[in-house]
């Protein structure tokens, strides 16, 4: 297709009249006749939202005439339910005031709105039909937030495994389906929809975690999400901040401690005058760690403004700082770790990260069936790391050697554009979504000495330690062009295909040097030269997909999809040395698919739930496997490399149970509920090069995977409880056993099965609210990790029985 046919197509999307014919307009006032502004009108059978104007006025454009399930709702107002016909004229809606409200009738209020305002199959310029998505509503959830307790909050997400740490929430690293959770790198992670990690394409790694004392909600997308959003086999973890207070100023600060000498500030100021909004927070956070050599100390702003032109344009401005500073008490043993996991033997090891995201975004409605959006979006940020890492983890860190030190730097911006057109076949509303991203980045890493000190110095220590081995500096500059497109057949009022394509442009680069040393028996140089490289990957490829979705009835929906799926090799992970893990040279990109199969829905207002199957097929899969060192020595290490085809596939349930509204009188002031999170999972290695790894399992797969919990509430008393399984898990391809006589590395062997038990509760006061929970409170001794790295090498242990409580102040 020529450049000029596709200009007039696009011309033509975006001058299509509407062709909405009714509408249903209104004025929503107080029940003392006062205007009421800003509240929020639900069209239910389309989960399309409005926003009353400043003079109470609300219009929605329809597609043909009839009778309409309409929802309005505004804080302090009680809920209300109505239905309207087209034929109607202006009509008035009289919200009842509340006062004496109580926390748990706040959160049923909020409820009822969520289960209107979750992911639909239209949102703006985005499209999930047919696609496995969930939804979490942090509103609803009675958790240790100021630690980002990732095994709470994303109780409600199937099939989640999670590396745990002490460092207070400073990072999240969660998989699912036989993904690496490390750093959630196989996930396309993004703030208010755009991208957080350091490099999508060289270095996708998520070093900063959005507060989740500062979220709204977090939007999970599965499947054939890499469509929109990315080549990923993980799909999209989207942290979606709270919008601006509709009141002009509204203060909130929250102060937690917690054991091991934890404590949090957050403060937050939002508000709203006429067209200009805002949402800001600074977020302190200190602690020691429950092991020795654990301290850590954050800081993080966040700045939101946004401007509403009129009811069809808004521009929005997002600004994040984040610097953090932790010490790392390294990776131990088996022996070590069944001896006292909270010791320590590395007292030498820092890692600071420093990020600035900056995000400008566009908005416009040409017409009610017709939306663009325009993202704007950067980074400037750095991690740095050194510390002592010998693969032999039983090795005492002595004071006065060199240590190893790791810098990466990453500059990168991008912009992305997207026009999602409605339109009618047979009077059912289909849609077309066109997008496309740029992505540019001007990365570098460098590994060298480290000074012989014990303090946080960052700086090469060239001169200390001359013949350092282990060094190099290169630049990666990386360049992506990608344009996606979806489109929404609606065959019937009923049933809908959703097929997609992406096509991707990626050019990666590693440009610079690395010095090769050769030491004899007595230390001294028999080799040293420097070697220069400028390795460049180009390629172009098309990634294609396709979803259904069938509703039998109102809010029951079988979906089903299957896309293609692409992951890019990572420079830096090829050129950084780490003693206990090796990178094959001639390592390259993994391809292959994933699918869902599943069916999703509520039955009356008591059960929610989602029940599916999912595969994973996976070519040229990267994975690791225990071998000698390739390069002659006898150390054995974690090699890396494309070990073969695999394949992942297993059943996924969630199920959440109102038992207040089962077998109880309707109270709005009363809730109990309980909820079940069950992933059975299995999967396999069909071929391999590799020896021995051909019919064994993947990695970091647990076959049992199960979160349950309830959550109880009287009025301003609500208090949950929720106990975690998972079942044992190879951490590389050989399946190597767990020897608990392995007193030198620590990196080889099973994560083994392990349960955990948390209770979170909290009681409000007027603008008072008071947070008190005991995590792992069967103070088990667990762990969900071996490092072959940084903190590491070693098991990581996790966090034993802790406590925290919060106070919580809003003006």
């Amino acid at each position: 297709m020529k450049l000029k046919d596709f200009s007039c197509i696009l011309f033509l999307l975006f001058t299509i009249n509407s062709f909405s014919q009714y509408k249903i307009s209104g004025i929503t006032t107080a029940d003392n006749g006062r205007i009421l502004a800003s509240v929020e009108v639900y069209n239910r059978s389309s989960g399309t939202k409005y926003l009353s104007n400043a003079k109470g006025e609300f219009s929605i454009e329809l597609d043909k005439s009839g009778n309409y399930e309409l929802v309005f709702y505004k804080e302090n107002y009680a809920f209300l339910e109505k239905t309207v016909s087209t034929s109607e004229e202006s009509i008035v809606i009289i919200l009842d005031k509340i006062t004496n409200l109580s926390e748990v009738f706040i959160n049923t209020q909020k409820e009822k709105i969520f289960a209107l305002n979750k992911l639909k199959d239209i949102d703006e310029t985005a499209i999930y039909a047919g696609k496995k998505t969930e939804v979490i509503s942090l509103n609803k959830l009675t958790a240790n937030k100021a630690t980002n307790n990732a095994r709470q909050i994303f109780a409600q997400v199937v099939g989640l495994t999670i590396n745990e740490s002490s460092d207070g929430g400073l990072q999240l690293s969660i998989g699912s389906r036989g993904l690496d959770p490390n750093r959630t790198s196989n996930f396309n992670t993004r703030q208010n929809g755009y991208d957080i990690s350091a490099d999508v394409l060289g270095y996708p790694e998520s070093y900063y975690a959005t507060p989740t004392e500062a979220l709204e909600e977090i939007q999970v997308i599965r499947g054939a999400a890499s469509l929109q959003y990315g080549t990923q086999f993980g799909g999209l973890v989207n942290f979606k901040l709270k919008t601006p207070s509709k009141k002009p100023f509204e203060f909130t600060t929250r102060n937690t401690i917690g054991s091991y000498g934890l404590f949090s500030n957050f403060t937050s100021l939002s508000g709203t005058k006429d067209k200009f909004s805002y949402y800001t927070f600074y977020n302190y956070k200190q602690g020691n760690g429950f092991r020795s050599n654990s301290e850590f100390e954050s800081k993080n702003y966040f700045g939101n403004l946004n401007y509403q032109f009129n009811d069809k344009t808004s521009l929005h401005f997002d600004y994040t700082y984040f610097n953090y500073l932790a010490q790392q008490a390294g990776g131990l043993t088996d022996v070590m770790f069944n001896d006292n996991p909270s010791q320590s033997n590395r007292t030498r090891n820092w890692f600071a990260v420093n990020w600035n995201l900056f995000a400008l975004r566009l908005k416009h409605k040409f017409n009610a069936n017709a939306d663009f959006s325009l993202q704007l979006f950067g980074l400037d940020a750095s991690r740095k790391a050194v510390g002592y890492r010998s693969n032999r983890v039983s090795n005492p860190d002595v004071l006065g050697t060199e240590r190893d030190l790791i810098v990466g730097k990453f500059v990168n911006w991008g912009a992305e554009a997207r026009f999602l057109k409605r339109y009618k076949i047979k009077n059912n509303i289909s849609a077309f979504l066109i997008g496309a991203k740029y992505y540019q980045s001007e990365n570098s890493g460098i590994q060298g000495p480290g000074s012989s000190g014990s303090d946080a110095n960052f700086d090469v220590a060239d001169a200390e330690f001359p013949f350092y081995q282990n060094q190099s500096n290169y630049t990666y500059p990386n360049l992506n062009v990608s344009v996606f497109g979806e489109n929404i057949f609606k065959i019937t009022p009923n049933f809908s295909v959703t097929p997609g394509f992406r096509f991707e442009k990626i050019k990666t680069q590693a440009e610079g040097s690395y010095r090769k040393i050769n030491l004899d028996l007595a230390g001294n140089v028999i080799l040293d030269e420097t070697k220069f490289e400028n390795n460049i990957k180009d390629r172009n490829f098309v990634l294609l997909g396709v979803g259904l979705s069938y509703k039998p009835r109102n809010r029951i929906e079988f979906y089903g999809n299957v896309s293609q799926n692409y992951r890019s090799v990572t420079f830096n992970d090829i050129r950084t040395v780490s003693p206990s893990q090796v990178i094959d040279e001639n390592i390259t990109d993994e391809k292959g698919y994933t699918s869902d199969i599943g069916i999703r829905g509520q039955i009356g207002d008591k059960v929610t739930f989602d029940a599916s199957v999912y595969g994973l097929y996976y070519d040229d899969k990267i994975g690791e496997y225990e071998t000698r060192n390739p390069n002659g020595s006898a150390a054995i290490v974690r090699f890396r490399d494309n070990i073969g085809t695999a394949v992942t596939y297993g059943f996924e349930t969630m199920f959440d149970w109102s038992l207040n509204k089962t077998f109880f009188k309707q109270n709005d002031n009363f809730s109990w509920n309980v909820f079940s999170n069950i992933a059975i999972t299995n999967s396999e290695y069909l071929k391999s090069d590799a020896p021995n790894i051909e019919g064994n399992k993947v990695e970091f797969v647990p076959l049992y995977n199960i979160k349950t919990g309830t959550g109880i509430g009287y009025k301003n008393f609500i208090s949950s409880v929720q106990f975690t399984y998972v079942s044992s898990q190879f951490t590389e391809a050989n399946n190597s056993k767990t020897d608990a006589n392995d007193n030198t590395y620590g990196i080889f062997g099973q994560i083994p099965a392990y349960y955990v038990a948390d209770f979170s509760t909290s009681y409000k006061w007027k603008n008072w609210k008071l947070e008190a929970g005991i995590t792992n409170f069967t103070n088990n001794s667990y762990f969900t990790r071996r490092a072959t790295g940084y903190p590491g090498p070693g098991i990581i242990p996790s966090d034993t029985r802790t406590f925290y409580t919060t106070l919580e102040f809003v003006f």
